[in-house]
């Protein structure tokens, strides 16, 4: 069994039809359970019932760094949503300066919110972090995020900058990009980070990896990206298909290993 840490099943296709097709193709690949992220408060709703109609997806909820035009969520919104036994993480948060500097204060504030509220509810963060570092670092060490941990989603930064984020109890997360020969720092990243620390996703639908790039990415490609990551490591794909799930589990106690829903959709 393998796991997609990081996935946007909705951003995939809103169609429950299409989200059975793109669960059953990842099924046939060995990919066994899925982290739907939520990027707002728009979507989160629609994140929690796949979760709910899904055993094997699990869901988050808050607000991209990026996104805009939402009510803007406080610590106490943003604990009470988390707070459903559905919700297994806080997030997708953090800090974006490469498409978001000229909102850099608010992006700041809302990090802070979302910190707040994962360690009110005491689930685990999924951190967005691009032009960021310094900034997104300080943030979570001055929030004492170490006390919740979480995953730097979507690893793109060097050795030195994991090393920052694993000391502060922090799972990398390498996505499609790994497998493109021209990211040797993130594949050397990849090489180094502890084998109890590791995840992988695809961040679908974004970010293909080698064969697929150019098409729409799905939970089924993070197949290629465990392959690219089992040969950095020199590790058969069964072993690092074995090791990122028990982290996915043990980082995430509240996903599904496959039991039946336990909540119906929201407004049903």
């Amino acid at each position: 069994m393998l796991v997609d840490s990081h996935c946007h099943l909705d951003l995939i296709d809103p169609s429950l039809e299409r989200v059975a097709a793109v669960l059953a193709q990842a099924a046939q690949v060995g990919v066994g359970h899925m982290l739907c992220v939520s990027v707002s408060l728009a979507n989160a709703p629609v994140v929690r019932t796949l979760a709910a109609r899904h055993a094997q997806v699990s869901a988050s909820v808050g607000v991209h760094p990026n996104h805009l035009g939402d009510d803007e969520p406080d610590v106490d919104a943003l604990a009470r949503l988390a707070a459903d036994p559905l919700i297994v993480a806080v997030g997708e948060t953090g800090l974006d300066y490469h498409y978001g500097a000229d909102h850099a204060a608010l992006q700041q504030t809302r990090f802070r919110s979302h910190i707040r509220a994962a360690r009110e509810v005491g689930k685990p963060l999924i951190v967005h972090m691009r032009e960021a570092t310094d900034d997104t670092l300080r943030i979570l060490a001055e929030e004492r995020a170490q006390d919740i941990g979480g995953v730097m989603h979507c690893f793109t930064e060097d050795w030195p900058t994991a090393q920052r984020a694993l000391e502060l109890g922090f799972h990398i997360s390498f996505s499609g990009i790994v497998t493109f020969k021209s990211a040797e720092p993130i594949r050397d990243a990849a090489r180094r980070v502890p084998a109890e620390r590791l995840l992988v996703e695809t961040d679908a639908p974004y970010l293909a990896p080698v064969p697929h790039r150019g098409k729409q990415n799905q939970p089924a490609y993070v197949r290629q990206v465990a392959d690219c990551v089992a040969a950095l490591r020199d590790l058969t794909p069964a072993e690092l298909d074995a090791q990122v799930t028990e982290n996915f589990f043990k980082l995430f106690p509240l996903a599904r290993r496959g039991e039946p829903a336990c909540a119906p959709p929201a407004g049903s």
